[in-house]
């Protein structure tokens, strides 16, 4: 096997700390001849369905790429931005941020997306090349799922087995009750507040998993559970006030309950007339959020006889936000030194000898 090898490699190469951001990806475009390469690389991760590889391959390039592209094209235009996908936009301008703050440090911030561009193997190279011999992998999922979180360690272990060298590895699996995080997210339905007034009801929708998952072992149900307790008691909020529901779920298998379409329709008939929806499972706003919850979901609450329906956006490049990001990086590179120049350079003099 001819292992992959870093460009411009050099023993003398000053040593660098890097932070490898990942978020899920998106299509290069919103339409259907884009969506079908975008589609197949994520549907057919193992860890997104656990179906026998022969049957969901028919049912994967029979039924779903021919009639789901077109349809999630459609989705994509109605949310996608001049500078592109709402998803790469904002998980560009997450990187910046975090980047201009730890420059300083002289840590290197980069981001890929599992699926789609940039690769992670791409923005391995990238890394390696300019030096980084030890590396943060830091997934924007604040709640752990082996559909999200260890299938972007899957595809770092993949990449890792076609290198000859690579760094040091630090990997965050979670950061879903960190205390900036959470203090973020309740500065932000705060400052909603302040705008717009409180509604009857706050409704914090997290991304689903089939059932069959959590009963497996997958913790993300209780994060997200986690998450929302901890945000309710830093908004100083009753059971009445905030609940937790799942959304985005496809196929036959039942997933985790509450169901958010099914709640939002049935909320106003039990006099719930306004209602505040936060994703508090999403880093960055995206197609989930601003198609499925800002337009979908608000339509089946309006058409049940809701009165007033308000989307509260994810924390994006929020200063609140980069500073939890960043309290997690600290954390896990606490411990690592680089060697200084002066060190090195007696280290390569002393191996000619």
């Amino acid at each position: 096997m001819n292992y992959k090898s870093s460009q411009n490699f050099d023993h003398g190469q000053k040593q660098k700390i890097g932070v490898l951001l990942v978020n899920l990806g998106t299509p290069e475009a919103p339409t259907a001849k884009a969506l079908k390469p975008y589609l197949k690389q994520f549907l057919s991760d193992t860890r997104v369905v656990e179906v026998p590889r022969f049957v969901w391959w028919f049912v994967l390039n029979g039924i779903i790429l021919p009639f789901r592209s077109k349809k999630s094209a459609a989705a994509y235009a109605s949310i996608w931005t001049e500078k592109g996908s709402p998803l790469a936009v904002n998980t560009q301008a997450i990187s910046d941020a975090l980047s201009e703050q730890w420059q300083a440090k002289e840590v290197v911030v980069e981001y890929a997306m599992r699926y789609g561009k940039p690769s992670i193997d791409h923005k391995l190279d990238v890394l390696m090349s300019i030096g980084v011999r030890k590396l943060v992998v830091l997934p924007l999922y604040p709640q752990y799922s082996a559909t999200t979180t260890a299938s972007t360690f899957d595809d770092i272990a993949n990449s890792f087995k076609q290198r000859r060298w690579f760094p040091e590895l630090r990997f965050v699996n979670q950061y879903h009750d960190t205390d900036k995080y959470i203090n973020a997210l309740a500065n932000k339905v705060k400052s909603h507040w302040v705008e717009h007034g409180r509604a009857d009801k706050l409704v914090l929708s997290y991304h689903g998993i089939p059932k069959m998952f959590w009963e497996k072992g997958d913790p993300y149900v209780c994060q997200c559970f986690k998450t929302s307790r901890l945000l309710a008691e830093r908004l100083g909020l009753g059971e009445s006030e905030i609940m937790t529901c799942f959304q985005s779920r496809f196929g036959k298998l039942e997933w985790v309950k509450p169901y958010l379409d099914e709640t939002l329709k049935s909320l106003p008939a039990q006099g719930v007339k306004s209602v505040q929806v936060m994703c508090p499972g999403f880093s960055a706003d995206c197609l989930e959020t601003l198609e499925e919850i800002a337009e979908e979901n608000r339509e089946y609450f309006l058409e049940a006889g809701g009165d007033r329906f308000e989307y509260i956006a994810c924390l994006n490049d929020d200063a609140e936000h980069i500073e939890a990001l960043s309290q997690v990086i600290e954390s896990n590179i606490q411990g690592w030194t680089l060697p200084t120049d002066e060190a090195l350079t007696t280290k390569l003099a002393n191996s000619k000898k």
